[in-house]
Parts: structure tokens; sequence; C-alpha cells
């Protein structure tokens, strides 16, 4: 295939070339319609290149081919039989290939680490979960994506499950052992889903983790907006062998997908493609290289510690580690991700990726550079030298392992349309969840509908509202109430 090509750019542009005018939605009618300091704020090609996908960019019954033809360089780029683009980000992704694998009230093993996506599409689809443990580092407090041996001892368990789901890698870079996993599934003729959502840009490089079509998954979903040059909510997922139907898939994506969706965002996700498979290896080459030195930069500041390969990977912990997300442990500082992450926006207008009771995360991709990786060291060796102003921090109360595995009691559907109430935190002990609780970022919930709350995970989430954690998901954010099944 020629990978010089980029179907909808080109099309996008001869769209322009044509001076075509268009009678149909978005009703802007590019941006001669929209009021001028928007159009001022967000700029003129924004506008200009926002048209209509059928009956605009191609014609209403999609003869030019321009997305399919997009979507077979994308395949053929990551060794996929198929592929698909969406623009509602990889939370619907993950939906579709749920829905394509399994439906109502069936079987699907799942890790527990996974993201509120997954959990949205239990609830939407009344899939039941069997959640497959994490590899726990309990003195880190934090969660790998689980081991093949464990999918291996659920489906013993559960042998009728309609196949696995697991997140790799994680969005602190753990990665699962993901050849493993997808032969525990084959060998009972059961699909793997990846949700690699932080992975798009693994095939490109050989010195990244294994990429999952690669390593014998049926379906992965990538968030191209995350690590590559998407836009936001760009994303794709891609599909091998013969255990999922390609139609299935694509109808369960339609189910859920917009009508409307946005030619800018199909379009940077067939761009992307293109400079990944002309310049990938060099561009994420560098990035790799960069990365290393951040690392050890960061390393040599009193109080500061990169979660490197030594720590993540090992018995009993993940397979492998992607270097490119840097993982800042300031346990020694004796504060808390949520306030270092505030005080480097406030002193030094640093956004980091994620922020934990001990950690913040720093996501480098192929668009940094020297410069603004300097910025970046230098910034948190100035929070390593001024580590008394984030402090003191409130201590976030974090359970073992043990008792941060709460109980499945019913279906995550059933809770959550079914009758519930509010209550105070204080006597949400031993109730059933009727909503996500979900520490945010990454994203995923301390607490699922259906399951059986207790008091060191409500004591958890309490503790850690106080210490500046944040849980969107919850009727009450601050968490004053809990919303139980009644």
């Amino acid at each position: 295939m020629d990978h010089t090509r980029a179907p909808l750019l080109e099309a996008l542009a001869d769209y322009h070339a044509l001076r075509r005018l268009p009678f149909t939605p978005p009703g802007h009618k590019q941006g001669r319609g929209a009021d001028t300091p928007v159009r001022d704020g967000l700029g003129e090609a924004v506008f200009r290149s926002d048209v209509l996908a059928s009956g605009g960019l191609d014609d209403r019954c999609m003869r030019g081919r321009f997305l399919e033809r997009a979507e077979e360089l994308m395949a053929d780029a990551v060794h996929a039989a198929h592929t698909f683009f969406t623009t509602c980000g990889s939370s619907l992704s993950v939906k579709a290939a749920m829905l394509a694998v399994a439906g109502p009230d069936e079987e699907l093993l799942i890790g527990r680490d996974a993201h509120k996506s997954v959990a949205a599409g239990l609830i939407l689809a009344g899939i039941r979960p069997v959640w497959v443990d994490p590899c726990w580092d309990a003195g880190r407090h934090l969660a790998h994506p689980p081991s093949p041996a464990a999918y291996e001892r659920a489906f013993a368990v559960h042998p009728r499950a309609r196949g696995a789901l697991v997140t790799s890698p994680t969005p602190y870079g753990s990665c699962a052992d993901l050849a493993a996993l997808a032969d525990v599934c084959h060998r009972r003729g059961r699909p793997l889903i990846v949700d690699e959502a932080w992975g798009a840009h693994l095939p490109f490089h050989p010195a990244l983790p294994a990429w999952a079509m690669d390593a014998g998954a049926d379906v992965c979903v990538t968030s191209v907006h995350k690590m590559g040059s998407g836009l936001e909510q760009g994303s794709v997922f891609h599909l091998r062998g013969d255990l999922v139907d390609p139609a299935a898939l694509k109808s369960r994506a339609d189910l859920l997908g917009t009508t409307s969706p946005s030619v800018p965002v199909l379009a940077g996700l067939d761009g992307w493609r293109r400079q990944m498979v002309l310049h990938g290896h060099d561009l994420l080459g560098r990035a790799l290289e960069l990365a290393g030195a951040v690392r050890a930069d960061i390393e040599r500041a009193d109080g500061l510690h990169v979660d490197g390969r030594a720590d993540y990977t090992g018995p009993g912990l993940a397979a492998d580690l992607d270097p490119l997300p840097v993982v800042v442990d300031l346990a020694a500082l004796g504060t808390t991700g949520y306030r270092a992450a505030d005080w480097l926006r406030e002193h030094h207008r640093i956004d980091l990726h994620l922020a934990d009771h001990r950690r913040v995360s720093a996501q480098l991709t192929h668009a940094d550079d020297e410069k603004t990786a300097a910025a970046l060291t230098a910034a948190l060796r100035d929070l390593a030298d001024r580590a008394a102003e984030p402090r003191p921090a409130p201590a976030v109360q974090v359970p073992s392992p043990a008792e941060l595995r709460l109980e499945q009691v019913c279906a995550p559907r059933d809770a959550y349309f079914g009758p519930v109430e509010d209550v105070p935190v204080e006597r949400a002990a031993g109730r059933v969840a009727a909503e996500m609780l979900t520490p945010y970022p990454p994203g995923i919930p301390a607490a699922l509908p259906g399951e059986r709350l207790t008091g060191p995970v409500l004591e958890y989430l309490r503790s850690g509202v106080a210490a500046g954690m944040h849980l969107p998901d919850a009727a009450d954010p601050a968490l004053r109430t809990v919303r139980v099944a009644a």
C-alpha cells in the first residue's frame, strides 16, 4: 500500500479546491456564520475543516471510499485485518469491542484495573464481569496488569466466559504479557480484547513493548490522541483473526457512535498514520532517548525517584514497561501527587498527566524536545528544593490490596438502573454501590455499581478527597453522601 497517501486529508484539500457550497450541516457554513470572537479564538482553520462527512467531504453514498481507504491503510500499518476509526474516543471503542464479544447476562473476564469506560460498557450491555485481580505492588500501592495465570484460573472457574479483556499499557506504563494471555484465550477458542488506549505508538518502534496485534490479540483499542498526533477523541480499534465477526464489531460501533463524525478528527487519524509509517521510527527513537535523559536528570534531584523497569517488572509484577510515561514517586518529599501537581501548575505552568496519593506522571511523546524536557526537569527540581511549600499534605488512607477488592453482589446494570438512595458516607459501608466512584485521572473505579462498599475503601476515598482526589462520577463529588441500591 502507498503510505505516502492520506485519503481523508486529500479529500479535504479537494473539497476546498472545488469550492463546494454546502446547504448542509454544520450550520456555521465554513465559519461564515460563526460569531467573530469565537472564530478568532478557535481559528479560521477549525471551521474551514469542519465539513459534513457524508454528503460533503464524500458524496451521499460515500462512493469515494475516503474513510474506508484510510482505515485500510491504518490496518496495513499496524498488521491488523480490519481497522475502524471513531471520533468518540476509546471510551466508545472499548464498549463496541465488549458488545461484539459478549451479550446480556454473559460473562467476560476483565482485569479489575479497567478504565471507567469498561464499567460503562458493562452497565449498557448487561454483561456480567468476572473480575481478574491485577498484580498488586503492595509496597508502592500500585496495580499492574493481571498475569496470564490469573486469567487461566478465572477461565477454569468460569468456562462459559465469552472472552477476556486486559488493559495494557496501564496509565503508568506497565504492560501485560499479551502473547501468553492470547494463548490462554485461544486454547479455549475465546477472543482477547486489549484496551491499549495508551499504546497507539507501540507498533512503530522495536524498542517499545509488544504491540497487541503482533502479540496475537483479537481486538485492540487505541487512543491516537493520547500518545500520537491525533486530535482529542480520535480513536481506532483493530481486529484480526476469526473469533470476532468484523460486521458485528462495526455494527456495535455504529450502535454507540455518532452519525455526525468530525472530519478534522478523522483526517487527523489518517495523517498520523502516514507520519508514523514514514517517520515514526526516527521520531520515537528520539523520544526514547529524550525520556532516558529526562529520567536520569529527575532521579538526581533529592527526594525524587523515577519509577523504572526495576520497580515495575519481574515476578508478580508487570511483564514490560513503556518508558515514555515518566512516573515520579514523591514519597520522600512528604507530599502527595495532588499537591505537587497543583503546585507545578501554579508556579511553573506545567500540566502533568496524572497524580495520585504519592506520584505524578509526565507523559512524553515524539512531540517533546530538549526545550520542553528542560522545562519539566527544572520545575521538578524546584519542587524538590521547595518541598516545604506543598506540605503538610493530608494523608490518604490506602487500603491493602485485599481490602481494595470489593465483592460483586449483582450485575453492574442491575444496581445502576435499579432503585437507589443517597446515604451519608458514614453509613454506606455494607451497602451496594449504585454509582462509580472513580479517582480521575487515571479513571480506574475504586467502587463499581453492584459492589458491596466497605469501610476501608470508603475511608480511602474520603481521605483522598480531603487530600485533593477528584471523583467526577459521584453524585456527590465531595463524598458527603454515596448513591447505593435502595
